[in-house]
C-alpha cells in the first residue's frame, strides 16, 4: 500500500527524522495495526528535546521494606521483564531506553507502607522519560501511587517494569491530569509468579494524546489480576488503551473493567487482548469495556479480544457504548433536581465506580475528579 503524500511528508519531516535518530526507529504510524486508531501527531510535532529539569525522585524517602537498587545492576532486570512481557521492541519502550531518563529501581522485601511518586512535566516543551523497576520478593506487599501532571506542551513517557514473586501483592494506581497540548505514553510490563496478585487502577483526563499499555504475563498461572481504568476525552483529545493479559499456566484469574467517557470531538480507544493458551487450563477471566458518549461528534472504538486454546476455562468479555439514560435523568428531575445537576450526578457515579478503588493517596488527590465534574457541567 502506498502512503499518501501527507503521511509521507509527516514521516520524512525534520521533526520526524529527529525522532527516528533518537529512537532508532521511525515514528509509529496509523499504517501499523497496533497504532491504526492512534495518531501520534499529538506529540510528533514536538522537537525531541530531552528533559533538562531536575531529576525526579532524587530526594525520595522510601518506606521500610523498600530498597533502592544500583542502576547498573537494574538494567538487565528491566530488560528481562520487558522481554518476558513481549514489549521490549515497542516504540515507547525504545524511546525511554534511548532517552536514558531517570531510573528508579526498587526492591520490596516485606509489607511496605504506601509509596507516592509525583511526576510533573509542566509546560517544558521537552520529553520527560522515566523508568521504574519494581522487584517484589515472595510475600512482599506494596501500594504505589503514581501522580502524573502536565500544564502545557510536553511529552511524558513512563515505563514501569514489575516482577511479582510468589505470594507478593502490588496495588498500583496511576492518576494522570494533563493539558490539551501535552501527551503521555505509559507502558506497564508485569510478570506474575503463581499466588501473586496485581491490582492496577488508572484514571486519565485532559491530555491531547494519551496511550496506556498494560501488558501482564502470569508466568506459570495461578495468579490474580484485577484491572480498573477510566479515561475521559473531549475537544480533539485522543485516549488509547492497549492492554494484554497472557496466562502461561493453569488456575489464573482476571477481572478487568475499562470505562471511557467521550465528549466534544474526543476519541476514546480500547483494545484489550486476553490470551489463554492450552497450558492455561481452569483460567477464570472476565473483561468488560463500558463507554459513554456525551456528544454526537465524539467517537468510541472498543475491541475486547479473547484468544482461547485451552478447553477447560471460564472466560467472558463484553462491550457497551451508551449515552446518559433518559429514564435515570427523568427520575432525578422528578425529585426536583435540575437537569444539568442530574447529569453531573450520573456522570459522577459512572466515574466513581473506578475512582473509588484508588488508594488513599490518589483518592485524596482530587484534581482529576474535580476536572471531570467541571467538564461534565460545561
Amino acid at each position: 500500500m502506498v502512503a499518501s503524500p501527507l503521511a509521507r511528508s509527516a514521516q520524512t519531516s525534520p521533526t520526524a527524522a529527529a525522532w527516528q535518530s533518537l529512537v532508532g526507529a521511525p515514528l509509529p504510524s496509523r499504517r501499523q495495526e497496533e497504532w491504526r486508531f492512534s495518531d501520534p501527531a499529538g506529540f510528533s510535532q514536538l522537537e525531541p528535546r530531552l528533559w533538562s529539569g531536575p531529576e525526579p525522585w532524587v530526594d525520595l524517602v522510601l518506606p521500610a521494606g523498600v530498597k533502592r537498587l544500583d542502576a547498573g545492576a537494574a538494567q538487565p532486570q528491566i530488560a528481562a521483564v520487558l522481554e518476558q512481557a513481549h514489549c521490549h521492541e515497542h516504540w515507547p519502550v525504545r524511546l525511554n531506553a534511548a532517552a536514558q531518563g531517570a531510573l528508579l529501581p526498587l526492591r520490596v522485601s516485606a509489607e511496605a507502607s504506601e509509596l507516592v511518586l509525583d511526576l510533573d512535566a509542566a509546560d517544558c516543551g521537552e520529553v520527560l522519560a522515566v523508568q521504574v523497576l519494581l522487584l517484589l520478593e515472595p510475600g512482599a506487599q506494596l501500594d504505589l501511587t503514581l501522580r502524573l501532571r502536565a500544564t502545557g506542551r510536553s511529552l511524558s513517557s513512563v515505563v514501569i517494569a514489575a516482577s511479582l514473586q510468589a505470594g507478593s501483592r502490588l496495588n498500583l494506581a496511576a492518576v494522570a491530569a494533563g493539558h490539551l497540548d501535552a501527551s503521555v505514553l505509559a507502558h506497564l510490563a508485569v510478570v506474575q509468579d503463581p499466588t501473586s496478585s496485581l491490582q492496577l487502577t488508572t484514571a486519565a483526563a485532559g491530555w491531547g494524546f494519551s496511550r496506556l499499555e498494560p501488558r501482564i504475563v502470569q508466568r506459570g498461572g495461578g495468579a490474580a489480576t484485577r484491572l480498573r481504568a477510566l479515561q475521559w476525552v473531549h475537544d480533539d483529545q485522543l485516549a488509547d488503551t492497549h492492554s494484554l493479559v497472557r496466562f502461561e499456566g493453569p488456575d489464573g484469574s482476571l477481572d478487568q473493567v475499562h470505562k471511557s467517557v467521550a465528549d466534544g470531538n474526543g476519541r476514546s480507544v480500547f483494545n484489550g487482548a486476553v490470551q489463554v493458551p492450552r497450558a492455561a487450563q481452569r483460567t477464570d477471566a472476565a473483561q468488560l469495556s463500558r463507554s459513554l458518549l456525551l456528544s454526537d461528534r465524539a467517537r468510541i472504538d472498543t475491541k475486547p479480544e479473547l484468544e482461547i486454546v485451552a478447553d477447560d476455562v471460564k472466560c467472558a468479555h463484553g462491550a457497551t457504548v451508551s449515552q446518559l439514560q433518559s429514564e435515570e435523568l427523568f427520575y432525578l428531575r422528578s425529585r426536583g433536581i435540575a437537569e444539568d445537576q442530574a447529569a453531573r450526578l450520573l456522570l459522577a457515579g459512572y466515574c466513581d465506580e473506578v475512582l473509588a478503588e484508588l488508594p488513599a493517596a490518589a483518592a485524596g488527590w482530587r484534581p482529576l475528579l474535580e476536572q471531570l465534574h467541571r467538564e461534565a457541567s460545561s
